[in-house]
């Protein structure tokens, strides 16, 4: 087998349009870091349900743990769908929280128009 002579000034080659050779890795990174966020919340909120007289007089802001909890936990795993190579429209359909799932299809549309004090 014969070697050829690599020239010294190579050519980078450009990434196809559209294709971004470090997506999946960056995806995979923030999904770590989602379920990082998710453990934390999980253990604060263990430490705060823990005091009966605050878990009692805080029920309903203790509620919104939970739902950042599922939040970040069904970010995470849309984004490992997409690393999987599921296509965005049926990663999202994989969605469980149906107002997340609202506003990735509405940003997908150009409908989303960021977070309001009224969310």
């Amino acid at each position: 087998m014969s070697c050829l002579p690599v020239p010294a000034d190579t050519v980078q080659a450009e990434p196809l349009v559209g294709y971004d050779p470090y997506a999946d890795a960056l995806h995979s990174v923030i999904a770590g870091e989602l379920r990082e966020m998710r453990d934390m919340l999980e253990k604060l909120a263990e430490v705060l349900v823990a005091d009966e007289q605050f878990a009692h007089a805080h029920i309903e802001q203790l509620q919104s743990f939970d739902y950042l909890i599922q939040h970040t936990d069904e970010c995470a795993s849309l984004l490992e769908r997409v690393i999987e190579g599921q296509d965005t429209l049926s990663a999202i359909s994989g969605v469980r929280l149906a107002e997340v799932q609202a506003r990735l299809r509405d940003a997908l549309s150009s409908q989303w128009r960021g977070f309001t004090d009224e969310e």
